[in-house]
């Protein structure tokens, strides 16, 4: 009997993990995110009804399995945006690097003492914060009678690169800090500095995400001891969500080319309002869990 019910509890947890990851990986490809703004809000809300609860240590946990995600997320949609000649080379030549200096430090940060073991959870108020933000740029967007750019250009004409290295820098600093794949920032600073179509903008965030969230990965996770959490963790959890992710990215990144662009803004829209509450509310109300305390992949109430 006991055998049989702990076989329906990581039942569940398989599928749940399942459908957080088809989730995070179809909008991740959609909008060219990384899909860890859907997979840490999925993920503390999913904590906060299990026996164990989400507590501020286990979101470094969660930035660490999300940061491996985002990698398989991404690489994904690259095909379809490649199909489309989307990806401008010149452009991710330069967001490449400086994507990978700000990442570096981002983490960093996010290691500091300030948001250390138990502290973690103020990085998951700051995430939805940074989302709220995200909403409003898109609702003035989306309600803007002044387009930004219209479609492609055959021939774009050169960008300087230190305009490119200030989208990179940003987009770096805020994925390592808050875990996130940071194409909410870069996609839209693309449209903004350099004056890039939507498209083309969530197509350079894709291929840039891949190199940055690689890296940024493997800093974050072999720092995960110093929070009182073990690797294995991390990969386990990483390991449930990325099957359905790479098949929700893909559909994800193919649809990217077929929808209108307001589609993709209502879409955009509809899903950071309803994860960024969520995040939001779950990250004030977290407990403080006794200090030798390990963080796992809990288990739902029995």
């Amino acid at each position: 009997m006991v055998h049989r019910k702990t076989v329906c509890l990581s039942g569940m947890i398989f599928i749940i993990t399942s459908l957080i990851g088809l989730l995070a990986g179809f909008v991740g490809g959609l909008l060219g995110v990384g899909g860890s703004t859907i997979i840490i809000p999925a993920l503390i809300i999913y904590l906060s009804y299990t026996a164990q609860g989400y507590t501020g240590q286990s979101q470094h946990l969660l930035q660490a399995a999300a940061m491996i995600c985002n990698v398989f997320i991404a690489a994904p949609s690259i095909y379809a945006h490649r199909r489309a000649n989307a990806i401008m080379a010149d452009v991710i030549v330069w967001l490449i690097p400086s994507a990978l200096a700000g990442i570096f430090m981002g983490v960093a940060v996010s290691n500091s003492r300030y948001f250390a073991r138990h502290n973690g959870k103020y990085l998951a108020t700051g995430l939805a914060i940074f989302m709220a933000y995200v909403i409003v740029y898109n609702l003035i967007r989306f309600f803007s009678k002044t387009k930004l750019t219209d479609e492609y250009e055959k021939n774009p004409p050169p960008l300087p690169p230190w305009k490119i290295i200030c989208v990179g820098v940003p987009m770096g600093l805020t994925a390592g800090l808050l875990g996130i794949g940071g194409g909410i920032l870069c996609v839209p600073a693309q449209q903004l500095l350099l004056k890039l179509p939507l498209r083309r903008a969530i197509a350079n965030s894709a291929v840039t995400i891949v190199f940055s969230a690689f890296f940024g990965a493997i800093y974050k996770n072999l720092t995960l001891p110093s929070h009182g959490l073990e690797v294995n963790s991390s990969l386990r959890l990483a390991a449930m969500l990325i099957p359905t992710a790479i098949i929700g990215s893909y559909l994800g990144g193919w649809l990217t080319h077929i929808l209108p662009r307001q589609v993709l803004r209502i879409v955009f829209i509809v899903f950071m309002t309803a994860v960024c509450w969520r995040t939001l509310r779950h990250s004030l109300h977290a407990e403080t869990p006794p200090p030798p305390a390990q963080i796992q992949v809990a288990e739902p109430d029995r």
